[in-house]
C-alpha cells in the first residue's frame, strides 16, 4: 500500500480525538485558555450537555485582529516564549485547542484586547475559516462551540446522556475553580445558573477554606484538617477530611499541581496510603491538596489531556505528601466527624407517611363527602385447648420479666464537662457505652473502640523491638489443612516478633505455646486461621516478605482478636477507663477497618427531635 500525506483537515480531526474525548474536554481547554489570558471572571453556558452549545467568556487581555486571524491555525500559539519545553507555566495546549475545536464543531470567537479601539469575530465551520468581521465587545474574549463532533458522527454515537456529559463538565470546572480560587467562576445551561463562586482572596489555609466548602459541601469544612508541609523546594498545603469523612469513589480527591488540577496515579495513591486502615476499604477520603514545586521538577507532557505527571524525584514527593497528611490525621486524635450523627437524627425526625391517614381532611367534609368506614376484622374464635392455655400462661410470664438491656453505673462519680468524650452513663446490649459530655450525648462501640487501642498498641511495642508475649500454661493445639499449616511454619520468625510463637505438632496441627500479652485470652484458632489466609493471599509464597509488606493487616488480624468483644459486660470503671485510652490514643475515631468507634449527638439535635426547638 502506497504512503501519501494526510490533508490538514484530516490531520485536525485526528488530533482533534487525541484532546477533544467529550464536551468536558473542551470546556476545560477553554477555561485553562482564559486563566492563560489573565482572567478576573469567566463565565461557562452551555446546552444539551455540551454537545449543542458551549460558551466560555472572560474579561481576560483579548486578542487584536491579527492574533484573532492566527489564533485558528494549527501550532500557532502564544503560551511558550521560547522552545523550552521542560518550564511550561501555562495551562492550555500549545498551538492545539482552536485548530481541534474547529475540525470537530463550528467555532466562533469573539475577541477585543486592552487598549484597543474595537473587537472582531471570526467563523470557523468544519475547518472552513471565514474573514473577521467587527463586532461589539469589551476588553476579554468570548469562544462559542457549536455542534461539537457533528463533523466526526462515529465520535458522537458514543456520548453518554445529556446529564453525564453535564456533571462531567461541573466537575472540570470545579477543578479549576479550585485550582484558581482568585477567579470568579458561573456554570450555566442557558435558563439557570447551576455554579456561581466569587473570588477569594489570597492565601488557602486563611480564606480558601470557605471556597472549597463551595464546592466539596459544608460537611467538608467542619471536619476539614489543615495540612501543610515542605520539603527542599516543594511544597504541600491544603486540607484533608477525617478518615471517617469518605466517598464510594475517588472523584473527591482534588490534587493540584502548579496551578493545574490532576488526576494523577500516583498522587491519588499515595493520598489513600496516607489514610491506610483509617478508611473503610472500597471507599475513599476527601481531600484537597496543592502542590507547588519547580516546573522542571515534573512533566506535564506525559498525556495529551495533560491529567497525568512525571515527577523527577517520585519517591520524594510521595514521602512528602503521605508524612504531611498523617501528620494532619494524627494531630487529629480521636476526633470523628460529626455528620455521623445527622443522618440518624433526620430519620427519626422525618415523619412517617408510609401509612396513609385515616382522618377525612377539611375540603372532604365541606364537600359533603363522608369518609368511608373502616371495618374492623374481628378474629375467627377458636375453642381454645388446657395445652394452649398453658402456653399462653407461660408466654404471659416470660413477657412480664424484665429483660437485662441497659446497664451500667447510676451514679458516676465523673464529671461530664471534664473530658472531651465524657463520663460512662451505661451500657446497651453489653455492646455500646453511653457517655455524656456538657452538651451532648456520646454512644461508644466498645469492641471498634478497643480494637483501635490494641492496634495502636501492637505497633508502638513492635517499633520498640517487638511485641511482649505471655506464655500459656498450657500450649493449645490448632489442626489446621496442610497449606495454611506450611503458610504459618514459613513466617515462624516473623511471628515471634509479632508476639505469636508457634511450633509443629504432628502432620497437621500447630502448637501455640506463647501470644501476644496485649491480646490476653483470645480464640486462638481463629487468629491463627486469618493469618494464615492472608499469607496465602500472596502469589510469591513467602512468608517473612508478605508479613513485612502486610505488617498493618498482621496486626490489625491481632488486635480484632485480642479487643473487648460485642457482648461483654463492663463495670462503670472499664467503661471509663475505655473512654480515657480513647482520647489519648491517635486515630481513635475508627477502628482498624475504618469504621466509626463512636457517635455524638448533640443536645440540641436530641431537642430537635421532641421539637422542643
Amino acid at each position: 500500500m502506497a504512503i501519501r500525506q494526510l490533508p490538514p483537515n484530516l490531520i485536525n480531526r485526528i488530533a482533534a480525538g487525541e484532546v477533544v474525548e467529550r464536551p468536558a474536554s473542551v470546556v476545560k481547554e477553554l477555561v485553562e485558555n482564559a486563566i492563560d489570558a489573565g482572567a478576573s471572571r469567566i463565565d461557562v453556558t452551555v446546552s444539551g450537555g455540551g454537545l449543542q452549545l458551549i460558551r466560555v467568556a472572560d474579561d481576560g487581555a483579548g486578542m487584536s485582529a491579527g492574533d484573532l486571524d492566527l489564533a485558528v491555525e494549527r501550532h500557532a500559539t502564544s503560551k511558550l516564549k521560547g522552545e523550552d519545553l521542560s518550564h511550561i507555566m501555562t495551562l492550555g495546549f500549545p498551538g492545539r485547542s482552536a485548530a481541534v475545536h474547529r475540525a470537530v464543531a463550528r467555532l466562533r470567537i469573539t475577541s477585543r484586547a486592552r487598549d484597543a479601539g474595537e473587537a472582531f469575530s471570526i467563523e470557523v465551520d468544519g475547518g472552513r475559516k471565514a474573514p473577521l468581521k467587527p463586532a461589539a465587545r469589551s476588553t476579554g474574549t468570548d469562544v462559542e462551540v457549536r455542534d461539537l463532533f457533528y463533523a466526526t458522527p462515529a465520535r458522537l454515537k458514543f456520548m453518554k446522556t445529556e446529564r453525564a456529559e453535564t456533571t462531567a463538565i461541573t466537575d472540570a470546572v470545579k477543578r479549576l475553580a479550585m485550582a484558581h480560587s482568585e477567579i470568579a467562576f458561573s456554570l450555566s445551561n442557558g435558563e439557570r445558573t447551576t455554579l456561581r463562586l466569587e473570588a477569594s482572596p489570597p492565601g488557602l489555609l486563611d480564606h480558601g477554606l470557605a471556597r472549597l466548602g463551595r464546592i466539596l459541601g459544608a460537611e467538608f469544612v467542619d471536619d476539614a484538617l489543615p495540612v501543610s508541609a515542605t520539603r527542599g523546594t516543594v511544597r504541600v498545603e491544603g486540607y484533608a477530611g477525617l478518615p471517617t469523612l469518605h466517598r464510594p469513589n475517588g472523584l473527591s480527591i482534588y490534587l493540584v499541581v502548579n496551578g493545574r488540577p490532576v488526576r494523577d496515579r500516583l498522587i491519588a495513591g499515595t493520598v489513600r496510603a496516607a489514610y491506610g486502615d483509617l478508611v473503610p476499604r472500597g471507599r475513599y477520603p476527601m481531600v484537597a491538596l496543592f502542590v507547588d514545586m519547580p516546573p522542571e521538577e515534573v512533566d506535564v507532557n506525559v498525556h495529551p489531556a495533560k491529567t497525568e505527571l512525571r515527577f523527577r524525584d517520585a519517591n520524594g514527593m510521595r514521602s512528602l505528601l503521605i508524612g504531611a497528611v498523617r501528620e494532619a490525621l494524627g494531630e487529629a486524635g480521636h476526633r470523628a466527624t460529626g455528620s455521623l450523627a445527622h443522618e440518624p437524627c433526620s430519620a427519626c425526625a422525618r415523619p412517617n407517611t408510609s401509612r396513609p391517614s385515616r382522618t377525612p381532611d377539611r375540603a372532604s367534609i365541606r364537600a359533603g363527602r363522608r369518609p368511608m368506614p373502616v371495618r374492623k376484622e374481628s378474629p375467627t374464635r377458636r375453642p381454645v385447648g388446657r395445652a394452649s392455655m398453658t402456653r399462653l400462661r407461660r408466654r404471659s410470664e416470660v413477657s412480664r420479666r424484665p429483660r437485662r438491656t441497659c446497664a451500667g453505673p447510676r451514679r458516676s462519680r465523673e464529671p461530664t464537662d471534664a473530658y472531651p468524650l465524657g463520663a460512662a452513663r451505661a451500657q446497651i446490649q453489653d455492646t455500646f457505652i453511653i457517655a455524656q459530655t456538657g452538651d451532648a450525648l456520646v454512644i461508644v462501640d466498645q469492641h471498634a473502640a478497643h480494637e483501635r487501642l490494641v492496634y495502636e498498641r501492637l505497633k508502638t511495642a513492635l517499633d520498640n523491638g517487638g511485641v511482649a508475649r505471655q506464655m500459656l500454661l498450657i500450649p493449645d493445639i490448632v489442626e489446621l489443612a496442610p497449606e495454611p499449616s506450611d503458610s504459618l511454619l514459613g513466617a515462624v520468625d516473623e511471628l515471634e516478633r509479632f508476639g505469636l510463637v508457634i511450633e509443629s505438632f504432628g502432620p497437621q496441627a500447630l502448637a501455640v505455646r506463647e501470644v501476644p500479652a496485649l491480646l490476653g485470652a483470645c480464640d486462638t484458632r481463629t487468629l491463627l486461621t486469618d493469618l494464615a489466609g492472608l499469607l496465602m493471599e500472596a502469589e510469591d509464597g513467602s512468608g517473612a516478605e508478605v508479613l513485612r509488606d502486610r505488617l498493618d493487616h498482621v496486626l490489625s488480624t491481632m488486635a480484632c482478636h485480642g479487643s473487648v468483644r460485642a457482648g461483654r459486660r463492663l463495670s462503670p470503671e472499664e467503661m471509663n477507663a475505655l473512654l480515657r485510652d480513647m482520647e489519648k490514643t491517635p486515630f481513635s475515631g475508627q477502628c482498624n477497618h475504618g469504621r466509626p468507634t463512636y457517635v455524638e449527638l448533640k443536645l440540641t439535635d436530641i431537642e430537635k427531635l421532641f421539637q422542643r426547638r
